[in-house]
């Protein structure tokens, strides 16, 4: 038989982005402890507002299982003497157990044979165990800020107010804090505060509703869409898309009403995102565009309550938004009247980093990194890239941005514009931040892509050279994040940059700011390269021995190479006569390894084997080179798997390790040129052939 927990904890209003974590929290922490309570369970469901985190866990069974454990005691040699009779310490371990010396069984463990006790308890009622449980469950529940209110020691998100416990209908009882759990919940705290009788999950969800809150989140979300969607098409406008400020909206209420307001047409003026950071990110409004993507004089506000009078409650937001975007007009006149480049110099007051210097520095040190990229990459782009680096912080001292940090980028390209500087440095100011996050959009242009390599190598190098290193779940400074940036860039554009020596250079401009030695910074700041793409590659669906097999033969020196290989290795695989070239290939790596490369001579060889292997080698090597000029992996994988027969052949044949010196010497050379070219594409050794 089973029953179902409906747990609710009221509170005063938590903050929306503490909810959604908490939710899941709620949800694995209880199913993690049904598991360790030996309880059956059916589904966990969790919902929230503002003032309610819920808990439905169904078909809980009404009892926990029955537990059986194994007691292990003293070895068998030492609990019976010569004559089979229980010593003392038989005996002493049966009595401590409870039971007779001949209830003992014999269990066989890696030490030896062993005396142990099998003991089975009996499972506790499911409701009794919840009423113990429950309070520690809720207490334990973690929030980036927690508080204590009135003379409790307790902490919580916010202060509780009330606590809804049934298990089959019936209320579990227990005490939090100073709150005593009960059968009720409480409905919206202006449109209906009353305590609502609850006996179910069904039950309580219908109660809310009726009380004017709409408790599972994505219903909540699915009527706030729909209500914007209504709001904008009365005005002829869409919403402008935006995931994370719904979902914000959508746990700031507890039942949305919206309403849609208006503000004056001189402050289309203003650029879009100055427009619709403004009013999102002050007071949460959606922006509106037409149905010729221009934004509207219109914005939607969502409320948490029905109000009388809708008109009143439009001219509040209308008269806030009003002073607002006033004063984006304001910083955007001023910060217009000064061209960008006038700016650059106060970047010198902007501290970067204590131990890497000022964000002007910073700059100095990454036009150089991007300008030698471009150098590398695109030589004809050397000046616009300089130029773009050069001026891509300096909106970090305008108005605006010190108003609006999330525009910075955005009023670069607008101010670069302004300025009248050519258009491609001005864009590349904005793109290259991207990626922002995890996916987000790539730099479409190869001057912003420059640019922002050439920052986020300075970052991850003067991090790495000061000791400032992630470690487990710890990277304040996003380190990770701008390595697979790179590695995202260098893929999208097809960029073939030999990173070692990009690092070497970043290394060589922080000099007099790194205190580690760049021969060792270097080696970790490559490894670490290296992992990021390991960990991208697997993500992507790769089998971990390809990736091995590729970054072990050439690591992440060219990371477009090292995907393209692995991807070409993978399908390689498929190959039915696969299995057979990879142990051909250990069998030449294990006999060549440590082997001096020399040449080889055909006159001292013996067999016609030795021929053989020797002209399809030369062949080989020939393919080979000709597809890896032109990347084609596809085709050195085809390449090599033509040296399998001969190889086999080669080894049935011939004694490599022969006792005539010139002889062997000669044998091992030729081991040694096959190996270093498989090695070009990958150490197959590391691929398990089974």
């Amino acid at each position: 038989m089973a029953s179902e927990l409906l747990l609710e904890i009221g509170t005063e209003e938590i903050p929306a982005r503490f909810i959604p974590p908490a939710l899941e929290e709620m949800a694995a922490s209880f199913r993690k402890l049904l598991e360790q309570e030996r309880i059956a369970a059916g589904e966990v469901l969790t919902w929230g507002t503002p003032r309610r985190l819920a808990l439905v866990a169904r078909d809980l069974a009404e009892s926990q299982s029955e537990a059986a454990t194994e007691i292990v005691g003293p070895p068998k040699a030492v609990a019976f003497d010569s004559y089979g009779n229980p010593t003392p310490a038989a005996q002493g371990f049966a009595k401590n157990q409870g039971v007779a010396v001949e209830d003992l069984i014999e269990v066989d463990t890696p030490r030896g044979i062993y005396l142990a006790v099998s003991k089975r308890t009996a499972g506790r009622p499911t409701r009794e165990r919840l009423q113990e449980l429950l309070p520690s469950f809720i207490l334990g529940l973690s929030f980036p800020k927690s508080m204590r209110w009135g003379s409790e020691s307790i902490t919580f998100a916010r202060p509780i107010h009330w606590v809804l416990a049934r298990f089959g209908g019936e209320v579990v009882p227990f005490t939090v804090g100073d709150v005593t759990s009960g059968g009720f919940t409480r409905g919206h705290r202006f449109l209906a505060p009353q305590d609502v009788e609850v006996k179910d999950a069904a039950a309580y969800v219908a109660a809310l509703q009726k009380a004017q809150v709409i408790v599972d989140p994505q219903t909540r979300r699915a009527h706030l869409e729909k209500e914007l969607a209504a709001a904008a098409a009365k005005v002829g406008g869409e919403v402008v898309p935006n995931p994370g400020l719904l979902e914000e909206n959508s746990f700031l209420v507890e039942y949305p009403s919206v309403v849609c307001g208006n503000f004056e047409n001189r402050f289309l003026a203003l650029p879009d995102e100055v427009l619709i950071t403004s009013m999102r990110e002050h007071q949460r409004y959606f922006s509106l565009r037409g149905k010729d993507g221009r934004l509207l004089p219109h914005f939607i506000a969502v409320n948490n309550t029905l109000t009388r009078d809708p008109n009143v409650v439009q001219k509040g937001h209308e008269r806030v938004l009003r002073a607002r975007l006033s004063d984006a007009m304001y910083f955007y006149e001023v910060d217009s009247k000064t061209p960008l480049e006038k700016r650059v110099e106060a970047l010198k007051g902007v501290v970067f980093h204590s131990l890497l210097g000022t964000s002007y520095e910073k700059m100095e040190r990454f036009r150089e990194m991007a300008a030698f990229l471009a150098q590398a990459l695109a030589p004809d782009l050397t000046e616009l890239v300089r130029r773009a680096a050069y001026l891509s912080k300096a909106d970090i001292v305008t108005e605006m941005v010190g108003e609006f940090p999330s525009l910075q980028g955005v009023m670069g390209r607008q101010y670069a514009k302004l300025s009248g500087e050519p258009p491609a440095v001005a864009e590349a100011i904005f793109t290259h931040y991207l990626p922002r996050h995890a996916g987000d959009l790539l730099p479409g242009d190869l001057i912003g892509a420059l640019v922002g390599m050439g920052d986020r190598f300075d970052t991850i190098c003067g991090c790495f050279g000061v000791g400032l290193i992630p470690t487990g779940a710890a990277d304040p400074y996003g380190l990770r994040r701008h390595a697979l940036a790179i590695i995202h860039i260098l893929r999208d554009q097809g960029l073939h940059l030999n990173l070692p020596e990009a690092i070497w250079a970043a290394l060589d401009l922080l000099k007099g700011k790194i205190s580690r030695t760049r021969e060792e910074t270097s080696l970790e700041v490559l490894d670490f390269f290296q992992t990021r793409l390991q960990h991208l590659l697997l993500s992507e669906g790769l089998d971990n021995e390809t990736v091995a097999a590729v970054l072990a033969a050439g690591g992440a020196a060219d990371v477009v190479d090292a995907a393209d290989k692995a991807k070409a290795l993978e399908e390689v695989r498929k190959s039915p006569d696969f299995p057979a070239l990879a142990v051909a290939f250990k069998r030449v790596i294990n006999i060549a390894r440590g082997a001096e490369a020399g040449e080889v001579t055909d006159l001292l060889f013996e067999h016609p084997e030795e021929r053989y292997l020797y002209e399809a080698t030369g062949l080989m090597e020939t393919e080979v080179a000709a597809a890896l000029e032109k990347r084609d992996y596809p085709a050195v994988c085809r390449a090599l798997a033509q040296l399998k027969n001969p190889v086999d052949a080669f080894f049935d044949k011939v004694l490599v390790m022969a006792e005539n010196e010139n002889l062997k010497r000669n044998r091992l050379s030729l081991l040694v040129r096959i190996s270093d070219t498989f090695l070009q594409m990958a150490d197959f050794s590391r691929i398990t052939t089974g």
